[in-house]
């Protein structure tokens, strides 16, 4: 067997690996009730599955670095050499983080007895899939963010849809009267992981393909031609499954050719991340060719400088950034599905919340997929105003879309001891930790503390140049600003509210410290992120000390807009407030003919009596 073989086989394997330890930690997490049987067989497979994944892993960075070296050196330098090449070679690297990441998970999955430690034992699978998103034809890619990208989520989907329907087939013997609830609520995670697979499938296709025909005229094309239609197969055999017998999953007969069916399934599934590994060693019809002479600006950020930026260009340069796009979508339909399902239901849903959340989400893609991340990786300046649309602009229809409250109204509770999306929101919100970041005080300090410990530090050039903590800034930011604003004119759960006036207080408080750090910026002769900003090369705009110091201002003057209408809100439930405790109180006084005003008017008789008599001896 040859080694290129070996390292298609291994590649193959790793992954199966991973996915099942994947999809047993989430069908523990949140389909099996807690104290069922079955959640004891899950572990098992996680423990076995997180095994397989470090002794595929790495054996498939030792077949990879045989087949680098061409020739295998003696077996007693064998190991040595491959650990010096791990440390040193770029994909050699990312697969030994891919083997540590099996390592934890090994660790990991042998002390997981419910659901939450099963939540956090997912995080080594996103490091190891972020780690090999990296690797392959992605790191070559012409779009290199767009690529990585793309390839996370497609490895993340194909994960999740073949893990959980693999793990949910391999514990039909032990589901018994549970099945047919599990099947349901597994089929829904399958159905987004598939949506997600789709989605940067296209995404990579289009990248990789510089014609249709490609398809059918390269070797490349043929291999992704076979992986779409197993995965057609798939698609499909899921559809039968949830419309014919998964509603008729009690009868032992039903469930015997629903198995049967899922059988099938799993087996396209596998056979697609076959594919798939072959796929990765394949050449695309795109060649991967270096560029001759890159400019400076592609050596930092891996694209060519845009164009001066106009009125026109921020509202017309588009960049697209997959992960946050389908975030950003789903969170959009999930929000839309909750509506609908209240209005069915007959309840009431303000009109004015789903447009408030929507606006909130068409902002969000304007700042990750339009001018701001453009001219955010060239200028600080630009940055500046990513940032500060994150933390203060986009929040505040987010927040007055009220999304937790949607969602706790509108998610069915589960009472057979799992741990649903909406008992997955109570425990977050209702946690200690939450609970501690959302008190207003602690979310007014990490609404402005954050500024000085993000852009003094070494976390402002590692999110510019890397492209993961890019995407950690663009949640952080909008986190800490959703925060800071429920905490002031929200309405969903969380924080304890203190009164009107320590709101207003708070705002004002908050906004002068975001000024004083904009005029600090403004006067502040020291370029942040030097070896960044000052090695731009751009041949348009001010220097890069002018451009920082204009960002300045925008830190400084952007903020305006934001405290008006949060402080408009503030003072209009501040008055609602009011009124209704006004109300309350006449109806208390209709009902006991004004008794506490009696009672007050008493008291002052009787003061105004004892007054009378101490001033008469």
């Amino acid at each position: 067997m040859s080694v290129e073989a070996l390292v298609t086989i291994f590649a193959a394997l790793r992954d199966l690996s991973i996915a099942a330890t994947a999809g047993a930690l989430l069908v523990i997490a949140g389909v099996l009730p807690a104290t069922h049987p079955a959640v004891a067989r899950a572990a098992t497979i996680a423990r076995i599955g997180s095994i397989g994944w470090v002794v595929t892993a790495l054996g498939h960075s030792m077949a990879t670095y045989a087949s680098i070296r061409g020739t295998l050196p003696d077996a007693s330098r064998f190991v040595e050499e491959w650990w010096s090449y791990s440390t040193s070679v770029d994909l050699l690297v990312a697969y030994l983080q891919v083997v540590a990441a099996g390592l934890v998970a090994s660790v990991l999955c042998t002390l997981v007895r419910t659901p939450a430690f099963a939540a956090w034992s997912l995080v080594p699978v996103v490091w190891a899939l972020g780690w090999l998103a990296e690797t392959g034809h992605a790191a070559g890619a012409a779009d290199h963010h767009l690529a990585t990208s793309a390839m996370f989520l497609h490895l993340a989907g194909a994960t999740v849809w073949t893990g959980v329907i693999g793990v949910m087939l391999a514990l039909r013997g032990v589901l018994g009267d549970a099945a047919k609830d599990a099947m349901r609520r597994s089929s829904r995670l399958a159905v987004w992981a598939a949506a997600a697979v789709i989605v940067s499938g296209a995404v990579n296709g289009w990248i990789r393909l510089s014609a249709p025909s490609e398809l059918f005229t390269t070797t490349y094309g043929r291999l992704l031609v076979l992986k779409i239609g197993l995965m057609s197969v798939a698609i499909a055999l899921a559809v039968l499954h949830r419309r014919t017998a998964l509603p008729r999953l009690e009868a032992a007969e039903v469930r015997a050719r629903f198995w049967r069916l899922m059988a099938v399934d799993v087996g396209a599934l596998v056979a697609v991340m076959g594919v798939a590994g072959v796929l990765a060693s394949t050449a695309p019809p795109i060649p991967i060719v270096p560029v001759d002479e890159p400019s400076p600006a592609y050596q930092l950020t891996g694209y060519e400088l845009p164009p001066a930026p106009t009125f026109l260009t921020w509202i017309g340069e588009w960049r697209l950034e997959i992960i946050s796009a389908f975030v950003l979508a789903a969170l959009a339909i999930v929000y839309v599905r909750g509506v609908l399902v209240l209005r069915r239901r007959g309840d009431a849903w303000p009109w004015h919340r789903t447009a408030s959340w929507l606006t909130g989400i068409a902002i969000m893609v304007w700042i990750t997929q339009g001018g701001p991340t453009v001219y955010g990786m060239v200028t600080f300046s630009g940055h500046m105003l990513e940032h500060m649309l994150l933390v203060m602009v986009a929040p505040v229809p987010l927040t007055f879309g009220a999304p937790i409250t949607l969602a706790l109204r509108a998610i069915t509770p589960r009472t057979d001891g799992s741990v649903g999306p909406r008992e997955w929101i109570r425990l977050v919100v209702e946690s200690r930790w939450m609970r501690f970041w959302a008190h207003p005080i602690v979310a007014a300090v990490s609404f402005a503390g954050f500024l000085i410990a993000f852009y003094y530090s070494p976390l402002f050039e590692f999110a510019l140049r890397n492209h993961a903590g890019h995407l950690w800034m663009i949640l952080h930011f909008t986190v800490v600003g959703y925060l800071f604003v429920n905490a002031l004119v929200g309405i969903d759960p969380g924080p304890t509210r203190p009164g009107y006036p320590l709101r207003i207080v708070l705002l004002f408080s908050t906004m002068a410290f975001h000024a004083f750090f904009g005029v600090a910026i403004m006067m502040s002769t020291v370029l942040l992120a030097p070896t960044y900003f000052g090695l731009m090369g751009r041949t348009w705009g001010p220097d890069a000390i002018t451009d920082q110091q204009y960002g300045g201002g925008v830190a400084w003057g952007i903020g305006e807009l934001p405290v008006v209408l949060l402080a408009i809100g503030i003072i209009t439930a501040w008055r609602r407030a009011d009124d209704k405790e006004s109300r309350r109180k006449d109806r208390q006084a209709d009902r006991d003919d004004d008794a506490e005003l009696r009672a007050y008017n008493a008291m002052l008789a009787a003061t105004a009596q004892d007054d009378a008599r101490h001033d008469f001896q």
